[in-house]
This record gives C-alpha cells, structure tokens and sequence, in this order.
C-alpha cells in the first residue's frame, strides 16, 4: 500500500517535531503535501483535512472505520483504563450511555445558576489596577463550577485538597511531561522527586480522596441529590448494572481534568481577542447591554454575536487540535488515496480551522464569519466528531457563554499590553496561549441598561 506523502526527515525527528511544535509542523506538511499526509509517530498515521473526508471518517465510525482506545493510551496515565476516553467498543457505547443523562439539554437551567454564583464569586476578589494572569483566573473559575456540578455543594477540606492537586496535575506541562506521555519507557518512579514520581503519587492521592467521597456517597445515599456523581451512581446500563467503583473514579477524573482545562483555555483566548480588537468588544457589550441587568442563562445562550465570538476563538486556535484516532476497518479511499485495513487516520481540527476556502483571512479573528454562514460538523469541529464527539460539548458551550457575559458585564477589563501578540503551543495534551494574557479591571462595569433601571426606582 503507498500511503500518502511522507515527510523525508528521520522518524525520531518527525516525532520531536510533533511533540515540541506540532502546529508549524502540521501547517508545513500542509502547504507542501496538501490535504492529506503521513507523519511517522511511532508508526504511520495519516492526517486529514478535507471536510469531505472528514465526513466519511467520522460518520462512518462502524462501518470503514473504527474508533478504538488503543491509541488513546496517552490518555491513561492520567485518566485511568475505566474513563470513556481509554475505553473502545461494547465497553465504550455503555460509558457513552450512562454520562449522557447529566449532560442533557434540560439539566443546563441548574448549571446555569452554579455557573453564575461561582463567577460572582470569583470575579469579586478582582482590584481595580491590579493586574492578573487570565488563564489562571478562568481555571479557578471552571474548576470551581465542575466541582460544584460534580459533587453538589462541595466545600470542606476533601474538595479543597482536590482542588489544589488537579491544578498543580494540570499545571505541569513541562516538555519532559510531554515526552514522558509518548515515550512510555521514560516513564520511571524514581522516588517523589522525580517527574513520573510526582505524578504517580499526585495521582495517587487524587484517587483516595475520590474514592472516599464515593464511599461516602455509598454509605449515606441521599435520592434528593441531583449533581452529576448522584446522577452516574444511579445510573443503570441496559442490563441493570451500576458503574463500579473504578468506573466512577475514572469518569470522576475525566471530568474534573477534561472538564474544566480546555474551557478555561478556550476563555482565555476569548478574553484576550475580545480586548485586543475594541470594534468585538464594543459589539458584544452592545448585545450584552440588550439583555438587561441580570439575564437568564438561556438569553445569555442564544445572543447570537457572543456565539459568533465563541465559535470564532474555538475556530482560530481550537484547544483540541485533533480528532481522537481512527483505524480503517475495510478498504476505503480519502482524497484520492486508497487505505488499507490497520491504517491510523487523525483529523486536523487545527488544519480544517486554518483552510482558507472555508475560512477566508484565517489568521484573522472575525466573529462576523459564523453569522454569515453555517458551517457544517466537517467544517467547524473544536470538540471533534462521531462516537467520539466530547460529551461535554453543551456544557462548555454554554459555561463559556455564562462566564464571559459576566464578566463583561461586570468589568471593563484591558490587556496589560495591547500590542502583545499570543500564539498557540503544545500544552500536554492539547493546546494553550505561548505566553501568559495578563489582564487589568479598570474599573467596575455599568451597563446602560443598569442605569436606566436604577434611576427609575
């Protein structure tokens, strides 16, 4: 079988390429290769960006293709062998299954009241002239919010040693952590100083205190409890059986990381493109001054310039740059290319974002472009696609909506330097700002409407 168009440089440079610059190394295999090539990671896997193909890959996820675990096993350092990530399958459909109920369209009215009390909150202790790291501030606040949908009202000593080890976990991006994730015989407990040794015994501890508060949960039932642990540990399969222990654990920590990491950093770009072009901020102030002083979430959702600004910070640098992993089941051809079964195929969110033909002036951030027309799940995909699509699309569609309508209402805000320019780097995993956004509260923001109100009373 010819695969597609191989870049010539030795494996092992292809592969620190990939782990140390993934994003030029995919946009130069692009301009020279087109819409379709192989990169040599440990083996062969071949990119693709073309919408059309895009569509047959994702769509036809038990038929040509698959989409098994197997090359998710960088994931389960972290995520466990129990979370719908590392699981293919019988296994994987029956996850899928039972997490959707807390994720449902009709549970978003209850999110949408935790999602504005912790936002109050946190943007409060914010001072005028003081400046902060943008990023940081939107994980305290999306952390904060997945606790509280996870675990109900959860204060006290476990969720706050929770919360404090998932960040230091998610903050340690080094590159040594990167390579570690993809070379697994680097990964050596070589005592509590060590890298992996501090992840191990991180690890280690986040799970006592999950599985304490799962055994807790065990012991004391309470039927009245609607958060999400509440909502998974009733949950029944089509068999009538319960996740177990470890199965809750593992979707525990996927939702706690996954959950709460990638919509912060999707925040933080918004926040930073939003101030760094007046004409987006003032258009979203204008909308945002429509809906009055205090907004039902559902308003917030629906206001169609905030969705155009969201979608658009999704599009321009999307957290996730790719799709998860797919293996050709039966021979099938993409762009002109004929894949044999065993074949790896990954689709480049990144790529597919930055094509001109569907995004003109891609390296532009305009929000007019999702107003104007409707692309298709081929063409705008941050949380990927198929039976592999993130199930927490909803949620973090609109916990991003919420936050970002707060705070600007709330706050006129300012970058420290305007003419700073952010781009994106590998973050682990996925993908974040190259430097730190630091923001400043100028001043508390009145809207229009607020003034309006006040002095009729």
């Amino acid at each position: 079988m010819k695969l597609p168009h191989v870049p010539k440089s030795p494996a092992l440079v292809q592969m620190l390429k990939w782990i140390f610059q993934p994003m030029p190394f995919m946009t130069d295999c692009a301009q020279r290769y087109g819409d379709i090539f192989t990169m040599q990671l440990n083996a062969p896997v071949v990119f693709v960006s073309n919408p059309q193909a895009l569509e047959k890959m994702l769509t036809s996820d038990t038929k040509e293709f698959a989409a098994p675990s197997d090359f998710n096993t960088v994931f389960e350092p972290m995520l466990g062998k129990n979370s719908v990530i590392t699981v293919s399958g019988e296994v994987h459909r029956r996850q899928r299954q039972l997490l959707m109920p807390p994720f449902h369209g009709d549970r978003m009215r209850t999110y949408g009241q935790v999602i504005n009390k912790v936002t109050t909150q946190v943007i409060s202790q914010w001072e005028i002239d003081k400046p902060f790291c943008t990023r940081s501030a939107m994980q305290i606040i999306t952390m904060r919010i997945i606790m509280q949908a996870v675990f109900g009202l959860y204060e006290g000593p476990r969720a706050q040693e929770l919360e404090e080890i998932l960040a230091v976990m998610l903050n340690e991006n080094s590159p040594l952590r990167v390579v570690e994730l993809y070379f697994p015989a680097l990964r050596m407990d070589l005592g509590p100083r060590s890298s992996w040794g501090r992840f191990l015994r991180r690890k280690q501890r986040v799970h006592e205190l999950l599985n304490a508060e799962i055994q807790e949960r065990r012991d004391h039932p309470d039927p009245s409890r609607t958060d999400i642990l509440s909502l998974l540990m009733a949950a029944r399969d089509e068999a009538g059986e319960a996740m177990t222990d470890a199965e809750l654990r593992d979707e525990l920590m996927t939702l706690l990381t996954a959950g709460h990491e990638t919509t912060a950093t999707a925040l933080t770009w918004a926040l930073y493109w939003i101030h760094k072009l007046p004409s987006v901020k003032e258009k979203l102030l204008q909308e945002l001054d429509t809906l009055g002083e205090n907004p039902d979430p559902s308003s917030v959702f629906k206001s169609p310039y905030l969705n155009a600004v969201c979608c658009e910070s999704l599009r321009i640098y999307p957290v996730g740059m790719l799709t998860f992993p797919r293996v050709v089941r039966e021979p099938v051809s993409l762009c002109g290319y004929d894949l044999e079964p065993g074949t790896i195929v990954l689709g480049s969110i990144y790529l597919t974002h930055q094509r001109e033909d569907l995004y003109p002036q891609h390296q532009e951030f305009k929000p007019e472009r999702f107003l104007e027309r409707q692309f298709s799940p081929y063409e705008f995909l941050p949380f990927g696609g198929g039976v592999r699509r993130c199930i927490g699309m909803a949620f973090a569609q609109y916990e991003m909506k919420v936050i970002l309508a707060k705070i600007l209402s709330s706050w006129d805000l300012a970058l420290v330097d305007e003419n700073l320019e952010i781009y994106p780097k590998r973050r682990g995993l996925v993908t974040g700002p190259n430097r730190s956004v630091q923001i400043v509260a100028k001043n508390h923001h009145r809207l229009p409407s607020r003034t309006l109100e006040s002095s009729n009373i």
